[in-house]
């Protein structure tokens, strides 16, 4: 990727939701809601404190984190797209055994 973000900006790949319910009902494409989910591809360098300080971002590229219904913004890099959103929009860091547990 050509893209590096700025201060405390995160960009996040959407992480792609099941098309099944867990009954076995197939969700059509205008029914489902985008996933809240995704991995975080690149992080900026950080934000500036009170003393000028840079102050590094808890994320980093690889991170699987969920994040608010409506944050950030939608961008197309290199015909892929992305999020580009604030570290305070990510509510958490999902752990990569819980995560590789809901991909299998």
């Amino acid at each position: 990727m050509k893209f590096r973000p700025l201060h405390d900006r995160v960009v996040v790949r959407r992480v792609e939701a099941d098309t099944r319910t867990a009954g076995g009902i197939i969700i059509p494409d205008t029914a489902k809601e985008k996933p809240q989910q995704g991995e975080v591809v690149a992080v900026g360098p950080g934000a500036r404190n009170e003393k000028g300080e840079i102050v590094a971002l808890s994320v980093q590229a690889g991170d699987r984190v969920l994040f608010g219904k409506w944050s950030g913004t939608e961008v197309r890099i290199d015909g892929e797209d992305l999020l580009i959103m604030k570290e305070s929009d990510i509510m958490g860091v999902l752990d990569a055994t819980e995560a590789a547990k809901k991909a299998a």
